[in-house]
């Protein structure tokens, strides 16, 4: 227990030290346009009333978000009343705002009135679709059990998603997958999906022209939009708290709508989209200027916050991995349960193993760190003990006749004949940990993933590039400095 809490303190301190002295208010948004656009208007409000605000855009799904409110990772983030009811605190049921509100205070938590829209979720189908199979609403869906399904993630899982809908409707559709909801788009233009869910706010639905079916039992509950926030913001940050009550019944459905046109169809950035709203609304004499960093200018930036995960990860796992690897040469018995439990780290999802580091280091660097670095442990760890076992038994043998001392011989004998096996599993360790640390994205970690997310939020192809072209440059980079490495490390005489 004490090992992994200096692990997890040496992580946050490593992703802390570039922030250190800093106080801010911190915005979190999920990672789908809208919330994206609602997390730049707060943030840029505050900050144009001379409150230090940032925004920690696209940190995935409800469970990132609403953990991170109350670990304080986070001080405020839009979410939505059916989703809150629904989802969130579904043990409660709570049947109204008031009784939502009350919840809530209970866990230290506060919530604006609403923004004046409702987001609901909604099913659509493409219209020539619906109307050549005579679809109009839901229930209509009972009667054609061959149709595709293709709905965003987190709606497969809610009992206010596909769950709860199949049961209250009775749907007979088993062909369902889960989709990122923007891709989902296209698969239902291209058809290959028959119908998908929607947000009602979302302009993808006028721009395909997709006909919306009815929700003729009303198994969709309000989703009202709201900002959450935390009850100590005002004490930290005075004036906070007014300034996020001006948005309430402030957008309605259309205005949203249009904000999310202006960002997913005009290709506006969500700052420049949130900036023109408040300059619209409140700062006319006092206008908000929204400075666009360049490409490079951003390659540079997701660059440095790419190698920080990496380095520190990487670093921290060969120390650890080379000693736990000459454990597993010198003792078989421990050896084995070594090696099994590293591999069995390794065969847990990337994903999931950074949504399991959450709950113990709130979202950010650290948990996509500790992550990283267990993830690069297996490889480190089985060549360091292969590089071991491999070495001649006459060798270790001459060792042993010159007297020399175990630590001797493993200094100046074991580990310069192993040094070509361990350095191939740091290399390997290494790249595995660039392609793999893009995913840290998702929990607000940064580098190349963000602008992969991005891009594939707002099917900007470019944007995607910007990240994984960058990524696999890095890896080249990587395998050609340690490929160079090799003259340094390796004893000449076992250079090929």
């Amino acid at each position: 227990m004490g090992n992994r809490c200096l692990i997890g303190l040496f992580f946050c301190f490593a992703w802390a030290l570039p922030a250190f002295g800093q106080s801010t208010i911190t915005v979190g948004s999920k990672s789908f346009t809208e919330s994206v656009i609602l997390g730049e208007i707060a943030t840029q409000l505050l900050a144009n009333n001379a409150l230090p605000a940032t925004h920690r855009a696209q940190l995935g799904g409800t469970a990132i978000l609403w953990n991170g409110l109350q670990a304080g990772e986070i001080d405020i983030y839009p979410d939505y009343t059916g989703t809150l009811i629904q989802d969130v605190l579904a043990q409660e049921n709570i049947a109204n705002y008031d009784a939502l509100k009350a919840s809530l205070a209970n866990r230290g938590i506060s919530i604006t009135r609403p923004l004046g829209f409702n987001n609901t979720y909604a099913i659509g189908m493409r219209t020539d679709r619906a109307t050549q199979l005579g679809i109009t609403q839901i229930s209509d869906l009972i009667n054609h059990p061959e149709l595709v399904g293709g709905f965003s993630n987190e709606f497969m899982d809610r009992e206010d998603g596909w769950p709860g809908l199949q049961g209250a409707y009775g749907l007979p559709q088993q062909n369902v997958r889960g989709l990122v909801h923007d891709l989902a788009y296209r698969a239902l233009e291209s058809g290959e999906i028959d119908m998908m869910d929607l947000y009602s706010t979302d302009a993808e639905i006028a721009y395909y022209g997709l006909t919306v079916l009815e929700d003729d039992r009303q198994f969709f509950p309000d989703y009202q939009a709201v900002l959450l926030y935390r009850d100590d913001l005002e004490d930290r940050f005075p004036g906070a708290e007014a300034r996020l009550k001006k948005l309430e019944h402030l957008i309605d459905e259309a205005g949203m709508t249009a904000l999310n046109a202006r960002s997913k169809l005009d290709k506006n950035p969500e700052a420049v989209v949130a900036a023109d709203f408040l300059n619209e609304t409140f700062f006319q004499d006092n206008q908000i200027a929204v400075s666009q960093a360049t490409r490079w200018e951003r390659i540079w930036q997701y660059t440095r916050e790419h190698l920080y995960l990496v380095l520190i990860s990487l670093f921290a796992a060969i120390l650890l991995a080379i000693p736990l690897g000459i454990i597993a040469a010198r003792y078989e018995q421990i050896g084995r349960v070594i090696l099994g439990i590293v591999g069995v780290i390794y065969t847990i999802p990337s994903l999931a193993l950074l949504v399991f580091m959450i709950p113990l280091l709130g979202i950010g660097g650290p948990p996509a760190m500790v992550a990283l670095f267990l993830y690069s442990l297996l490889p480190i760890v089985r060549n360091t003990h292969a590089g071991l076992t491999d070495i001649p038994q006459p060798l270790i043998e001459s060792a042993h006749a010159l007297g020399l001392s175990p630590s001797t011989k493993l200094l100046k004998v074991e580990l310069p004949l192993a040094s070509r096996s361990i350095l191939a599993g740091i290399k390997t360790s290494a790249i595995i940990n660039i392609g793999t640390a893009t995913l840290g994205a998702l929990i607000g970690a940064g580098g190349y993933g963000q602008p992969i997310l991005t891009g594939i939020r707002l099917d900007d192809t470019a944007l995607i590039l910007e990240g994984a072209i960058p990524a696999a440059v890095l890896a080249i980079v990587a395998q050609a400095f340690f490929d160079s490495l090799e003259k340094v490390v390796i004893p000449k005489g076992l250079r090929v």
